[in-house]
């Protein structure tokens, strides 16, 4: 059994990261970590883990929790990640970081859309933690970033087009709804349940949103070129899930069986993505729970534009499935191992 410690247990990802590392069969939760919360046992956060897990919450400085835990996940704030997890790999341990601080290749990039940079020196050896693109360095690792909610949706459903030069990645458009636990679980007022409960509404328009330079990062990557998208996320009244519907135009010669013979060849082995009939389009409630990635796609013959639709869970597949995903790879386990969970539904 690996020992695995949870950096910032006491939000959605770490809830969730709890609920699915305690059926895992290869690891043991040997520390918690919750500045607010010390001293709690992480049931009493969480009563879903009631006789499941019942470690208590720590508040430790990263000298004391290398002594913890071989493997860490770090479900904390932006900059507060990039002050830990040099400490973690010093003293030898692997570490998936779910914050943003080690997805933006460029540290000018990095700044620009959050604050300094103080460990840019990782920047280069950072593994982007999307393992149906990345996992032969993955599993090499001994850091991944976890990649976004909102770009995995997008950037799973447009990665196979742009390898193949199909669509003219100047006319991108993706437009994205997720549910409210996206926004964390801080109280915040933008997402009280009279605030967005019986609404539906669009926030950061743009280019407002940080998410964007990720989703272009690694769009450009597979182009070839630098990729500039226009991208819109909106906020839905459900607890979880992302809808991501992406529109570009396509370039000549590729028509439905071409496009779909693309996705069969990137994706036919993946585990966690499935790819849909033709006119069968993915919706939130089949993905619920669960680290899949619904793929469907429909080409308007009028206007030569397709329109990608990809659906996911962004607690599992956008956040804590997939951080144990990147782990079973950087770790020897089985890919899927504690991941093989059947949507909620209803």
């Amino acid at each position: 059994m690996m020992d695995v410690g949870i950096i910032g247990a006491s939000g959605y990802t770490g809830a969730e990261l709890a609920r699915i590392l305690c059926n895992h069969p290869e690891v043991n939760i040997t520390v918690a970590t919750s500045r607010q919360f010390a001293g709690q046992p992480l049931s009493r956060i969480f009563p879903n883990l009631s006789n499941r897990l019942d470690i208590i919450c720590e508040n430790l400085s990263p000298e004391q929790l290398k002594r913890k835990a071989d493997f860490f996940f770090t479900a904390v704030p932006h900059k507060t990640a990039m002050d830990i997890v040099p400490a973690l790999l010093s003293a030898g341990k692997k570490v998936v970081d779910l914050s943003a601080d080690f997805r933006i290749r460029d540290r000018a990039t990095y700044e620009e859309w959050y604050q300094p940079h103080t460990s840019d020196h990782l920047l280069a050896e950072a593994v982007y933690g999307l393992p149906e693109i990345y996992r032969e360095s993955i599993v090499k690792s001994r850091l991944v970033a976890n990649p976004g909610c909102y770009p995995t949706s997008i950037i799973l459903g447009l990665a196979p087009l742009l390898k193949a030069g199909a669509i003219q990645h100047h006319t991108i458009i993706a437009d994205s709804k997720s549910g409210t636990s996206g926004a964390g679980r801080a109280a915040q007022i933008g997402s009280l349940f009279c605030e967005v409960h019986d609404g539906f509404k669009p926030y950061k328009v743009g280019r407002n949103h940080r998410h964007t330079p990720e989703i272009e990062q690694e769009l450009s990557s597979f182009a070839g070129e630098k990729v500039t998208i226009t991208f819109t996320p909106h906020l839905l009244p459900i607890s979880r899930g992302i809808l991501s519907t992406v529109y570009g135009n396509l370039n000549p010669g590729f028509n439905t069986t071409a496009i779909s013979e693309l996705y069969q060849e990137m994706y036919s082995s993946q585990s966690f993505i499935r790819l849909l009939d033709e006119d069968t389009f993915p919706a939130t409630q089949y993905v619920r729970g669960s680290n899949f990635c619904d793929i469907g796609f429909k080409i308007d013959s009028v206007t030569n534009r397709i329109i990608i639709m990809t659906a996911i869970d962004n607690v599992v597949k956008g956040a804590a499935g997939q951080a144990v995903q990147n782990m079973n790879l950087m770790c020897g386990f089985k890919e899927a191992t504690g991941l093989e969970i059947i949507p909620l539904f209803p």
